[in-house]
């Protein structure tokens, strides 16, 4: 086996000590390697036999996805579930976790605003950066550096406002202490370099001379690699996922929930971007590739179990006509499981008093059950829905453990990444 060397170089620095720490070991002052990835704009790479054959499975496995049409569920509310899955997982791969009843519920009283609930705020606002990266790569341009720190500010919105959008001026590390980067895991390249790789990185974002699964992958690791912002780089990487499937047309209405499938094999997702960084391209592709099929499997199973549930209560309601208000309610119930008559007005186009009918009616055969009233007002919830999500993500066993949170933004803690 020929030996691997790593994709980019390390460069010795001196840390100062910090007189400011509380203590003398995390005043310590000393030497740091820190890591400067090799530029991707223009470069030309090679994958193993195996790699090769997992991203052209994945390839399928995406094409079959998105060729399916739904029969009652509409392809909004599918798609939409589908992004805050994603959203969800990649939230609880960096320690953000929440029960999707809270989420939905949160959803609902926020409307776009920040709630009271200020953990599912920042998982909203998750939701919001993917579908802003997918947005992104629907459109017609060249990406810049700009619509990436667009996407962190989108992100950022309800956490830290104060380093929302911006690329760090500071050294940030994974691992260790707090207050120096001499002992971590990994330290990524000095402020001076991130900017120009950045731009780089954008640059390969624009090349269509490389299969989208490997682009995919490799945008997704340098990104990690180059780690630019002080929070939120584990989020916005894998946001950028889906604005490069959704740009090469691999994703044009569904996406696959890549995150859930990295929540469940932590040290396999973290390894394959320590195998990136030293060189190991086809074995980080392969396992990219690999995962990118399994979501895809996931969530063509998903929708088939949403469309089994949805005709179970067409039936329990005696098969209404197709135009029928409670029809229409039932396809845009997995966009939106929490629901009010203005909500469902908005959704159908219909009056509210025949929304109010059909909400009614499909309370009457156990599809969505009434919240306390004093507590939400007329307001309703389609539990089994929400349950699905669950079960689905259980099944998968897209738990996140102390590996996964280090993987990502910061380990779960803001000192750590920015290097104060």
């Amino acid at each position: 086996m020929q030996p691997t060397v790593p994709f980019g170089r390390y460069e010795q620095l001196r840390w100062s000590a910090n007189w400011s720490a509380p203590t003398k070991k995390h005043r310590r002052s000393g030497l740091y390697d820190a890591f400067i990835p090799a530029t991707i704009a223009t470069g030309s790479f090679q994958l193993g036999d195996e790699a090769v054959a997992a991203v052209v499975h994945a390839t399928k496995a995406l094409a079959e996805l998105n060729g399916s049409s739904p029969r009652l569920a509409s392809l909004s509310a599918l798609a939409k579930n589908l992004v805050r899955s994603e959203a969800v997982a990649s939230s609880r791969i960096e320690g953000l976790v929440l029960s999707h009843k809270r989420l939905a519920r949160a959803a609902y009283k926020g409307q776009g605003r920040p709630s009271g609930d200020r953990r599912a705020a920042e998982i909203l606002a998750n939701v919001s950066a993917l579908e802003q990266a997918v947005e992104l790569g629907a459109e017609a341009r060249l990406i810049g550096v700009g619509d990436i720190q667009d996407i962190h500010r989108t992100l950022l919105q309800f956490a830290f406002d104060e380093i929302a959008g911006i690329v760090r001026d500071r050294q940030n590390w994974i691992g260790g202490s707090d207050y120096h980067p001499l002992d971590a895991a990994y330290v990524p390249p000095p402020p001076e370099h991130v900017t120009p790789l950045l731009q780089d990185l954008c640059g390969f974002m624009a090349r269509t001379d490389i299969a989208p699964v490997v682009q995919a992958a490799m945008v997704h690791a340098q990104f990690e690699t180059i780690h630019p912002f002080a929070d939120g780089n584990g989020r916005v990487g894998r946001a950028l996922i889906y604005t490069i499937l959704r740009r090469r047309e691999e994703s044009p209405r569904y996406i696959p929930p890549i995150s859930l499938v990295f929540a469940s094999e932590p040290r396999t997702y973290i390894g394959g971007l320590v195998d990136y960084r030293e060189g190991r391209l086809s074995e980080w592709c392969a396992i990219f590739a690999a995962a990118t099929s399994r979501a895809a499997v996931l969530a063509g199973k998903f929708a088939h179990r949403i469309e089994a549930l949805q005709q179970s209560w067409i039936e329990r309601l005696g098969n209404p006509r197709r135009d029928s208000v409670v029809r229409e309610l039932i396809a845009s119930l997995p966009a939106q499981p929490v629901i009010d008559v203005p909500a469902g007005t908005q959704l159908t186009g219909k009056s509210h008093v025949a929304v109010g009918t059909a909400l009614h009616a499909l309370q009457g055969v156990g599809t969505l059950q009434r919240l306390n009233e004093k507590k939400w007002g007329n307001l309703w919830e389609c539990g089994a829905l929400i349950q699905l999500v669950s079960d689905t993500e259980k099944q998968i066993g897209g738990v996140p453990d102390r590996a996964t949170e280090a993987s990502g933004d910061q380990l779960a803690h803001p000192r750590r990444a920015i290097g104060t």
